[in-house]
């Protein structure tokens, strides 16, 4: 997650500022208390999971079962790269002939590749669950790390906002299948050494490890860090506006060290970039700018979320099935509105937090304002904006407010903070008498502060996230039986033929077998005639037949050019032998492939057709 704050130590504008910003900076070695912290993120990490855990090599995903088992097959793709010491940019063992072109999808390079030994030991999905968990804690970890060291002096302050960092609503959503969402750990490392690029003397060390720092992210979610490059330059124009003096001063350093950092990313990911752009089955945009109109519901703002103690998964059908971005509730968004209001007047952080806040909340609104789950009519901010522009064109509006997720974030650190007293100047004011009001809510102000927090993130505590049963492969996939049928340069074709709506279960049979054998079709983006990316392969006639015969639930009328085409299909996806296992359907998909391709065998626990002598 993005995790935009300018710290006024990183950036001081007089001898004043600075000493307070010393004084509130908390001693740099490690605490008992941080070793709780962490502690506590990652037991929480452990809770989301903790419905995997139940049955972890047969459980997906509720919400977004192929989302799960796609990601299940990325972490077997990291591993059979490495294994066999292929470029992981691209693979053929999906989409077969064509291939994927990885940089061009969410493919979790950076992740998926260093933990290829952990995949090959223990399988993609035990991997799956631990590194899911292990991401959200590690997120909340760096963010700790980030509002401790550099903007709060109480570590209770940042663990709370740490926490909120790592399993917002909207992040906690996302982990239903999608863990690129939730793996934002180097964001707060990001965006602490942007900040610190205008020290003087030291802007070559920090524009080298932004750098590094930024090349690595690309590996692991461009669009989060877009998001986050976005936050930074608000926050750089914000801060130049609001200290404009202190902007000038250090605005040769700030350049330098950026420029540094940017040329150092460039070098290292150039490559990678123009492959995704490039290389083989990469596409220009989306079809159909299917990102574009997908804006934040007014009403999600103060909605409670599905997947925490105070959500309820029948509100889900008034506003819809959202990515819940926002979600926030009503005492939080009540809470960060007093807070902001409380603490502008006298803090340069809150007023830029104040901007994130409303800008980028504004920006998710889409090209036309939903309430309560309907359109208005009302034009919104993207009904201004081209569909066609770069980089607009694959973004999702309602994304934009993760960056308002960040922002309150560190507003509820700097709340507690203040309500815990760290907020006051180094150098004490004549003493003078207090009127007995001021000396009444002295009294109350830390209860109040406390509880009124406390009601805005208790209710947000997420929940185990929802987890459905999924068949296993069968027998003879996982048994290696099927090695015997498949030759080098032959694909293995599970019907029904994997997709992005048919075909969960035989996806993941490439994924548990870790990429053995090569399959047709799949989950993933691709260009189609034009250019434009579609999810998944462009259907060919035996794969539309298929899915035609699944969902009427019984057999079409079929003619000798079906069987022709059926040939030529499997001719295209050179095939060597075609396999249904156990499934819902598998009577009349057992009756459509018979009939175009004749009697199959029955081997251990599947029907076989061996097609070798057609193909």
């Amino acid at each position: 997650m993005a995790v935009p704050v300018v710290d006024p130590s990183l950036n001081p504008v007089s001898p004043t500022v600075e000493a307070e910003a010393e004084t509130r900076r908390p001693r740099r070695r490690p605490h008992r208390a941080d070793v709780l912290v962490i502690g506590a993120y990652v037991l929480l990490g452990v809770v989301v999971c903790l419905n995997y855990w139940v049955d972890v090599n047969n459980r997906v995903s509720s919400h977004l079962p192929t989302d799960h088992s796609w990601f299940e097959w990325l972490f077997s793709h990291g591993a059979y790269s490495v294994r066999n010491l292929e470029n992981p940019l691209f693979s053929t063992q999906q989409n077969a002939p064509d291939g994927v072109n990885m940089m061009a999808n969410t493919s979790l390079l950076g992740v998926t590749l260093p933990l290829a030994p952990l995949t090959w030991l223990l399988g993609p999905q035990v991997v799956y669950a631990l590194y899911l968990g292990g991401a959200l804690a590690a997120t909340a970890g760096t963010a700790y790390w980030m509002l401790s060291r550099h903007l709060v002096r109480s570590r209770a302050a940042a663990f709370v906002g740490g926490g909120f960092l790592g399993f917002a609503p909207g992040i906690v959503h996302h982990a239903n299948g999608q863990p690129n969402f939730v793996s934002n750990f180097l964001l707060p490392l990001i965006v602490v050494r942007v900040f610190r690029l205008a020290e003087p003397g030291r802007w070559r060390r920090n524009g080298l490890v932004l750098g590094l720092l930024v090349a690595y992210q690309i590996f692991i979610n461009e669009e989060m860090l877009l998001l986050t490059a976005m936050a930074c330059l608000v926050i750089v124009i914000a801060y130049a506006v609001m200290r404009p003096r202190a902007a000038r001063e250090r605005a040769g350093t700030f350049a330098a060290g950026l420029g540094l950092g940017g040329g150092l990313a460039l070098l290292l990911t150039a490559y990678p970039i123009w492959f995704q752009f490039n290389g083989p089955q990469s596409y220009r945009g989306l079809q159909g700018g299917v990102f574009h109109s997908w804006g934040e519901d007014v009403v999600a703002f103060v909605t409670f979320p599905r997947d925490t103690i105070a959500g309820n998964e029948a509100v889900e059908a008034t506003i819809g099935l959202t990515e819940q971005n926002t979600w926030f509730g009503w005492p939080l968004v009540l809470l960060s509105v007093v807070a902001l209001a409380l603490l502008v007047r006298r803090s340069l952080v809150a007023r830029i937090l104040a901007v994130l806040v409303v800008l980028f909340s504004v920006a998710a609104l889409g090209p036309e304002i939903r309430f309560n789950g309907a359109l208005t009519g009302i034009p919104g901010p993207w009904s201004y904006i081209p569909e066609d522009l770069p980089l607009v064109e694959m973004m999702m509006p309602t994304r934009l407010t993760l960056v308002t997720t960040a922002a309150l974030g560190v507003l509820l650190a700097l709340a507690w903070d203040a309500v815990a007293g760290n907020g006051r100047p180094p150098v004490p004011a004549p003493r003078t008498p207090e009127p007995a009001a001021e000396r009444r809510w002295s009294r109350w102000r830390r209860p109040i502060g406390y509880v009124a927090v406390a009601a805005a993130v208790v209710p947000l505590i997420p929940t185990p996230l929802p987890a459905e049963p999924v068949d296993p492969p069968p027998a003879f996939i996982t048994s290696g039986a099927w090695q015997p049928y498949v030759p080098d340069g032959h694909t293995l074709v599970p019907v029904p033929i994997p997709s992005n709506v048919h075909g969960l279960s035989t996806l993941r049979w490439s994924a548990l077998t870790q990429h053995q054998f090569p399959i047709p079709a799949g989950y993933f983006i691709g260009p189609n005639l034009d250019g434009e990316g579609v999810f998944g392969a462009p259907n060919r006639p035996t794969s539309t037949l298929i899915y035609r015969s699944m969902d009427a639930g019984a057999l079409p009328e079929l003619t000798d050019e079906n069987r022709r085409q059926a040939v030529e299909d499997l001719r295209f996806w050179r095939a060597s032998v075609v396999v249904l296992g156990a499934h819902p359907k598998e009577a009349v998909l057992r009756e459509l492939m018979t009939a175009l391709l004749g009697e199959p065998q029955r081997v251990d626990d599947v029907w076989l057709w061996d097609v070798r002598d057609r193909v």
